[in-house]
């Protein structure tokens, strides 16, 4: 229990400096939680994953997401919107094309994390309610 309340305040310690750094004011525990929802609820959306995992071989417009998710212009923009506002994209003007690509310092290694994690821990719920078939 004392290792969760350390990494607790360890992460509360963080977000708080970030917070100090930019708003000054200090943070409560109900904003953290908040800050935390909205982090992760930005990684809930299955067009928003979509969005990431392209991103993350290169930068491309909307025009260029729309072809590959096959999903309506208002859709991916709305994500791209979404994604934008939390830092997980970046985008740059180029001639007459707004560019997107995936923030490379921070979410490009955490969602190597998430991978190597998923791997590890959660691929194998997905396959636990398959029956396979063996040949004799």
């Amino acid at each position: 229990m004392l290792y969760v309340l350390d990494i607790h305040m360890i992460n509360k310690a963080i977000l708080q400096k970030q917070l100090d750094k930019h708003k000054g004011h200090r943070i409560s525990e109900k904003e953290l939680y908040e800050a935390y929802k909205i982090f992760f609820g930005t990684l809930v959306s299955e067009p928003r994953l979509k969005i990431i995992n392209i991103l993350r071989k290169k930068k491309k417009n909307v025009s260029e997401l729309i072809g590959e998710l096959n999903m309506d212009q208002t859709l991916v923009s709305h994500n791209l919107a979404r994604l934008k506002k939390c830092g997980f994209v970046l985008s740059e003007i180029n001639g007459k094309f707004r560019y997107y690509k995936l923030n490379e310092k921070t979410i490009l290694p955490l969602m190597n994390i998430i991978d190597s994690h998923m791997s590890k821990y959660c691929i194998h719920i997905l396959n636990k309610g398959k029956v396979s078939v063996r040949k004799p």
